[in-house]
């Protein structure tokens, strides 16, 4: 049986237990995706991350993502997490590392003060007229829904304290497909706080959310007229982020923390 590097780090923590869990995994090369499915559900992570060197100039490693039951378009977090390994672990002279993905395209994740910086793809989200199924699951009617086709929906309400207050039916949401349902207002010690639900991925409430970022960047530069804002994302772990709009890009930052290193057997 292999075996293989494996991490586990907190994302956009500067302490551990805090942020969002991802395990990182380093592969000579790619199993079956039933084998990294199976491996997903084992971790139990929100996400899982696998990466395999790249044979070409490209990148520098080509990137995936499972969670516990599906695999996923964009993670934020656990890119994070992976470009927080590869230059602490395999690339320690290096700024940036290039990570090539399927359908994200090339993301990296550069140096940035005490923590690092990843480049996502900017959602832009278009206004929604309804979507009386997510609002019911939901459980309170916001001010305003907006919508990305990739699945990332937005639900703007008037205040912290309503999203705080959100209390969703999970069993109600989750039919409606792998879809994030990201639950936003202006923050109080920060610009921007939300909440983010993915029960149709097999995780009800996410602890920080890179890839719903790239939507709510856009979003609220749009609203705020600014292109940077800092955010919170509100769930029991917390975590924190700065927010950039560059063009076509969300810039994201945070820091990293690794609580667990060593090989995985499989």
């Amino acid at each position: 049986m292999p075996t293989v590097p494996y991490f586990h780090v907190d994302a956009f923590a500067d302490k551990p237990f805090a942020g969002n869990q991802a395990a990182v995994m380093l592969l000579e090369s790619w199993p079956d995706d039933s084998v990294l499915q199976a491996i997903g559900g084992e971790n139990n992570f929100a996400e899982t991350a696998f990466l395999v060197p790249c044979a070409d100039d490209e990148a520098d490693y080509e990137l995936t993502w499972f969670t516990p039951t599906s695999t996923v378009d964009l993670c934020g977090h656990a890119t994070l997490a992976s470009g927080h390994i590869a230059l602490t672990e395999w690339m320690k002279d290096a700024d940036e590392v290039r990570f090539r993905t399927h359908k994200a395209g090339v993301l990296t994740v550069s140096r940035d003060g005490e923590g690092y910086a990843l480049s996502l793809p900017a959602y832009a989200p278009e206004p929604k007229e309804s979507f009386n199924e997510a609002v019911r699951g939901l459980g309170a009617r916001p001010q305003e829904i907006a919508s990305h086709a990739g699945g990332y929906h937005i639900f703007r309400y008037a205040n912290a304290d309503e999203v705080m207050a959100l209390d969703p039916d999970f069993r109600a949401l989750a039919p409606l497909g792998d879809l994030q349902f990201i639950c936003t207002a202006p923050g109080t010690d920060t610009d921007v706080l939300s909440r983010v639900f993915v029960p149709g991925a097999g995780v009800d409430e996410d602890s920080v959310t890179g890839s719903a970022h790239a939507a709510l960047t856009p979003y609220w530069c749009d609203r705020l007229g600014r292109e940077s804002f800092t955010a919170l994302q509100a769930s029991e772990r917390k975590g924190y982020l700065t927010c950039r709009r560059e063009g076509d890009r969300a810039v994201l930052g945070g820091p990293c923390v690794t609580v667990v290193e060593g090989r995985f057997t499989f």
